[in-house]
């Protein structure tokens, strides 16, 4: 799998939310600030931008709860590039926070992009061809609409409990909807455009599950295990270990694989499909699941009650690659897994991860802490504590101690610690080396993006006031990647 057209050289890449640039409305969007982070990016040496999932969220303003696995989120559209457009009168500036207040920005969002909805009808002549081209590319969109319309028409309430299942009168509401479609895909193929004019690739990211309360199960029922009542038959999770003996339950419902197989996978073929549209690289969450997935009972309080099912993995893979055979994955599997899920991975010649925060255990000094060149490997990912509150938080005096003594090895200048792993993460054998925004800052947990297994805020909230701190570290980071052959 080529990752891109000069696979054989060391890359580096940069790990940052598109909701956690500064923007001027309460969120990063696709305006103006993207483009100057691509700009500084490109200064850096880095050469791929990773991204979290921008589907519109449905609970806890998680990127990974969408409502659906195909639609962008309204809360990223531009106001500044619609006025640009004439689509919108000056929009005011609100005051740059480092928190993101997500009611507050998808009122006064929702507020404007109404606005420039009924502008876009006076002017739909300007845009007709584009228009059209846009619904006609778009298979996805007419289901989505319908969703979220009913949805709405329902008071949010899930799909399984909607008792006017009409949707008369909500006609202008659907425009609406793909109106806010149109417009987010313009924007965001003009950032990824100019993303890899200035030799960025984009990074996208897809969680393997989807929520029951979302377009994708509502539209595709036959592709999920359901019983007669539409409920989830059985539901996803993670198996007991020694961290938890409970499991955890994620309350997915769980794919139908039966099905899936006899429609030749055409559901998932779409969804990689059109993301494939979007993005350069697609990191797909939860590999293993490809391999054995944990299946729970719908209702049970825990997973402990849950089992191992395998999954089609060979037969999708043939099927994805012989449908899509220029597609780019990066697959995400960390974790204690099986033999069988290395063996599926490395079948198709599919690029794994590594985490630095989680290579100084015993099993990794046996190794002489060496990584496989061909993986990813991020100093942490948007599950993890930045590498200061990691160090300085979570670890006891005794691991901290062993790595400031592993760290030892590798010579580096005098600097912490948490610098000293984040240079060892350049520095190492992988081919692809990415590191968070916060890491490269020396940020702590004050810039903590998401603590698994809790939800609401801060969760997904944290954002950059400004581009400043990134842009003066941008000469020592370019150093780095000098120093570390990443250039």
């Amino acid at each position: 799998m080529m990752i891109s057209g000069n696979y054989n050289q060391r890359q580096a890449g940069i790990l940052l939310a598109i909701s956690s640039l500064p923007g001027n409305h309460g969120i990063g969007d696709l305006g103006e600030c993207a483009y100057q982070f691509i700009d500084l990016s490109k200064k850096a040496g880095f050469k791929i931008w990773q991204i979290l999932p921008l589907n519109p969220s449905s609970e806890g303003d998680s990127p990974y709860s969408p409502y659906s696995s195909f639609a962008g989120d309204e809360i990223y559209i531009s106001l500044d590039l619609l006025t640009k457009w004439h689509l919108l009168e000056a929009v005011p500036v609100l005051k740059s926070t480092s928190m993101i207040d997500y009611d507050s920005v998808r009122l006064f969002k929702h507020t404007y992009l109404i606005k420039a909805f009924q502008e876009f009808k006076k002017q739909i002549p300007l845009y007709q061809k584009e228009y059209d081209a846009f619904l006609k590319e778009a298979f996805w969109l007419e289901d989505y609409c319908e969703f979220m319309a009913l949805n709405k028409k329902n008071l949010g309430k899930k799909w399984n409990e909607w008792q006017d299942l009409k949707l008369t009168g909500m006609e202008q509401e659907i425009e609406y909807l793909r109106f806010v479609q149109f417009i987010f895909m313009k924007q965001f193929k003009l950032l990824k455009d100019y993303a890899n004019d200035h030799d960025l690739l984009i990074m996208g990211d897809m969680p393997f599950y989807v929520g029951y309360d979302s377009a994708d199960v509502y539209s595709h029922q036959t592709c999920f295990m359901l019983g007669k009542d539409l409920l989830p038959l059985y539901v996803s999770g993670a198996s007991p270990d020694y961290f938890s003996k409970d499991g955890q339950l994620w309350n997915h419902p769980i794919y139908n694989w039966s099905f899936l197989t006899e429609s030749h996978y055409q559901y998932w073929i779409d969804k990689l499909k059109w993301n494939q549209k979007l993005f350069d690289i697609l990191r797909i969450d939860h590999f293993r699941a490809f391999d054995t997935y944990w299946q729970v009972p719908y209702g049970s309080i825990n997973a402990r009650n849950g089992k191992w099912v395998e999954a089609p993995g060979y037969d999708f893979f043939d099927t994805l690659f012989k449908e899509l055979p220029d597609i780019s994955l990066i697959v995400e599997d960390l974790g204690d897994l099986r033999p069988e899920v290395h063996a599926l991975r490395d079948h198709y010649h599919l690029m794994g991860m590594r985490v630095m925060e989680y290579s100084f255990g015993e099993n990794e000094e046996r190794e002489h802490f060496k990584m496989p060149e061909y993986c990813v490997v991020y100093a942490g990912t948007h599950d993890n504590a930045p590498l200061k509150g990691w160090y300085e938080c979570e670890l006891d005096e005794g691991y901290r101690k062993r790595i400031d003594v592993i760290m030892k090895q590798w010579s580096y200048p005098e600097m912490t610690t948490p610098e000293k792993v984040l240079h060892r993460t350049f520095d190492c054998e992988a081919d692809i080396a990415i590191c968070s925004v916060q890491d490269m800052l020396g940020y702590g947990n004050e810039a903590r993006l998401n603590l698994p297994g809790t939800s609401g805020k801060p969760n997904w909230c944290w954002k950059l006031k400004d581009l400043n701190d990134y842009q003066d570290h941008l000469k020592q980071m370019h150093h780095l990647l000098k120093q570390t052959h990443r250039l």
